[in-house]
């Protein structure tokens, strides 16, 4: 047996995350996960944290099991350590940006490495929350932990009614709740970019005459690899630039972001008034508010996307609706 069962067990004898008040968190877990929140149709990050070894003995191997209705399951690289995967065949198949998926990574492992007991580390995928799940669910990734001597299995479910404090070595868990109260919950993107979730881009309309347009957007790296934001376009402008914003003695200046706008892997970036934008110069038409206007935006690694801006007021601080522009790419 690879690890003695006795020592496992004993050393779980607290449960592994706080959800709610039926659980009880404690400073002697050994795998947790950081975010405990998720939403039905919408991204997750998950980040688990190995809080220490076995008995003194490093940590050479994790796994994680990624439960059935959360799909597109991607790992994070991790230095010093490798990756292997396992793909499955889903139950049914369920909607992503890219149309019906069936299949997809169940399981993901880092190994090869060695986390000393008296340090800690994180492990971390993305993946994303299908319809399956309604606000007031629980999600369980179990997780396995590897030493160089002994291990544990946090991969216990509690039956249905049953007392999750009876548990000697829970899995760790999600709370699905609604999407406006989720900590991490990203709004509906306007259209995907590979990796990149474009959320709610919008126009300032334009008074008469004008020759530039100011335009707003947020940009999501959902993925493990670094992008750059390097154009962008609409039908009614020559050129498109990246611009940013700064006072200095108490002056506003604005100047363009040479060399485009870097995105790092599980970060977002918002362009709005006052600070980083989109600045569309030598319009050929003004831009009337309620419209709606066709126009792309270009990334270094995920190419040129498709984008429906809606247009605000003259001077709004905020898009008329949030709800405009579905398009998935």
């Amino acid at each position: 047996m690879r690890f003695p069962v006795s020592r496992a067990l004993s050393r779980a004898a607290l449960p592994l995350v706080l959800i709610g008040p039926a659980f009880i968190g404690t400073a002697a877990a050994h795998a947790v996960l950081e975010r405990k929140e998720a939403s039905p149709n919408a991204a997750y990050r998950g980040v688990v944290q190995i809080m220490h070894g076995c008995d003194g003995r490093p940590t050479t191997r994790v796994s994680v099991t990624i439960p059935e209705g959360v799909t597109g399951a991607k790992p994070m690289p991790k230095p010093g350590w490798e990756i292997a995967t396992v793909k499955s065949a889903y139950a049914r198949s369920y909607p992503s940006f890219h149309g019906q998926v069936s299949e997809g990574v169940t399981r993901i492992t880092w190994s090869g490495g060695s986390l000393p007991d008296d340090q800690v580390d994180e492990f971390t995928f993305f993946a994303r929350v299908s319809d399956s799940f309604a606000p007031g669910a629980t999600i369980y990734f179990p997780v396995e932990q590897d030493c160089s001597e002994g291990g544990y299995r946090w991969s216990e479910i509690p039956a249905e009614g049953q007392d999750a404090k009876a548990l000697k070595a829970p899995a760790p868990a999600v709370r699905i709740v609604a999407a406006k109260a989720a900590a991490q919950a990203p709004a509906a993107p306007a259209a995907l970019a590979g990796a990149i979730a474009i959320e709610g881009p919008w126009l300032r309309a334009t008074p008469g005459g004008a020759t530039v347009a100011g335009g707003y957007v947020t940009l999501r790296n959902t993925g493990t690899e670094p992008d750059r934001l390097t154009g962008a376009a609409i039908r009614q402008a020559g050129r498109g630039e990246i611009h940013s914003m700064t006072t200095e003695g108490g002056v506003m200046k604005m100047a363009p972001v040479e060399g485009g706008l870097a995105i790092a892997p599980g970060t977002s970036v918002a362009l709005k008034p006052g600070g980083l934008h989109l600045m569309f110069l030598d319009l050929k038409e003004g831009l009337k508010a309620g419209d709606t206007v066709s126009g792309s935006l270009t990334f270094e690694r995920a190419g040129t996307v498709p984008v429906t801006f809606t247009v605000a007021p003259i001077g709004a601080q905020a898009p008329a609706s949030e709800a405009g522009g579905h398009q998935h790419h």
